[in-house]
């Protein structure tokens, strides 16, 4: 059975995340930066971007991915961002398309590309997501890159199962 390690090694690691909803996901960030140090990762090996806002976290995660884990590119990228329901359809189209561009860096680069993206009815709601009551996706979302990103070298290396 192939699973992967919650142990960063020498994997450089990307986090995207949004602007918007800055209260939410600055919470994440943080609780993803210090996931990072309790694996024992690198400072050094993650890299933080910033985007305008979750719509715009999949082309910066496209562009992390297409680097590649050699030569310096990202084993995994992790995409934080926070989409709150308001009296418009505009969060349905925003969730859809956020999501649905996540699952294309996923399947076209096959670097995981993890998704962080609360997408809550409320802000109550999105305040427990982030650590008031929940846990953290930020840190959750850190776990998976690095578990992945050592799924992937041991795929890689049983390459002729």
């Amino acid at each position: 059975m192939l699973v992967g390690s919650l142990k960063p090694g020498d994997h450089r690691v990307a986090i995207v995340a949004a602007r918007f909803n800055d209260l939410i996901v600055d919470h994440m960030l943080s609780a993803a930066r210090e996931a990072w140090a309790q694996l024992g990762g690198d400072p050094e090996k993650l890299v933080v971007a910033r985007v305008p806002g979750s719509f715009e976290l999949p082309v910066a995660a496209r562009k992390l991915a297409e680097a590649g884990d050699a030569g310096g590119g990202f084993a995994a990228v992790v995409c934080l961002g926070c989409v709150i329901r308001g009296e418009t359809d505009h969060y349905d189209h925003v969730v859809e398309q956020t999501a649905r561009g996540i699952k294309d860096v996923n399947v076209q680069t096959g670097v995981p590309c993890v998704f962080g993206v609360l997408t809550c009815d409320t802000l109550e709601q999105a305040l427990h997501r982030a650590g008031v009551k929940l846990g953290n996706a930020g840190r959750n979302a850190v776990h998976v890159a690095v578990e992945m990103a050592n799924l992937m070298v041991s795929i890689d290396a049983n390459a002729e199962l």
